[in-house]
């Protein structure tokens, strides 16, 4: 094997030092508060500690400069768009996209487009690693599990969009005061997308598809049991990466997908060729 280039040798130290032990908290004004530790961690408290979460976060720099660079891009007056459901539409697609820091993998499953097997993988859930994901999923199923959180949190207009008969992703309708509706695209994977390309892409053009209908589907109950441990790694990843910039965020999903797919791997005293 050739000696690494310094580019992929920053990788590699990012890789090993941010998946493993760092914390993204320069733009954090104060420590967040810990993870909910009541024993019944289900799907109604999990919603309602990132509503509290997403509170806090409103005052980080990262999503603030998110915000900033939404709005320019859709040439929306920053007062015309809620910033609050804002930051819980961010940290919940940086969360369950594929690589997001809920550990999400996309992979071939032939599952129904819905995030039932999501789910039932989650409840299975036995033990929890930063370098391991807790489920697998098509871009389908992704895209439910987004629009049924966003719904869940309150953000409405959050549908799913066909850019290709065997693509999916979501679409999250604005309604911005004094302006026509606007359709936000939401890629829970980056199939069909380059580097560059996140939160609100242009890449696909949503207006192609007539309607997008919210997604109305209860995929799980309030009731629905998370194992414990997952439940605070779920909210231990918030607690370090969600007020990251977007491009810090988009780097971890690279690097993070490439431990998934083994063309990276953590070992020894950092991250190395698989």
């Amino acid at each position: 094997m050739q000696d690494p280039s310094p580019k992929f040798r920053t990788a590699q130290a990012l890789l090993c030092t941010i998946l493993m032990i760092s914390d993204v908290r320069a733009a954090r004004p104060e420590p967040a508060p810990q993870a909910p530790s009541a024993s019944n961690s289900n799907l109604a408290q999990l919603i309602e500690a990132i509503r509290g979460k997403a509170k806090l976060l409103e005052l980080t720099s990262g999503m603030r400069l998110s915000f900033r660079s939404f709005t320019t891009a859709y040439k929306l007056a920053p007062e015309s768009v809620s910033y609050s459901d804002y930051v819980v539409a961010r940290l919940l697609y940086e969360a369950t996209r594929d690589a997001g820091f809920w550990n999400l993998h996309w992979t071939i499953t032939d599952q129904p487009p819905n995030s039932d097997n999501i789910w039932r993988q989650w409840k299975r859930a036995t033990g929890v690693s930063p370098v391991l994901p807790t489920a697998a999923a098509e871009c389908d199923e992704l895209s439910a599990l987004y629009a049924f959180l966003a719904g869940r949190a309150g953000i409405k207009g959050v549908g799913l969009f066909w850019p290709f008969a065997n693509h999916t992703v979501a679409v999250w309708v604005l309604q911005p005061v004094g302006k026509n509706p606007v359709r936000v695209v939401v890629p829970t994977s980056q199939i069909f997308l380059e580097v560059t390309d996140s939160f609100g892409t242009r890449k696909f053009n949503p207006g192609k598809q007539k309607s997008i209908y919210p997604y109305a589907r209860r995929d799980a109950p309030d009731s629905f049991e998370f194992p414990k441990p997952l439940f605070d790694f779920f909210f231990m990843q918030v607690d370090r990466y969600a007020g990251a910039s977007d491009s810090s965020l988009q780097q971890l999903r690279y690097l993070r997908e490439g431990v998934f797919l083994k063309v990276l791997d953590i070992g020894g005293s950092g991250a190395r060729r698989a």
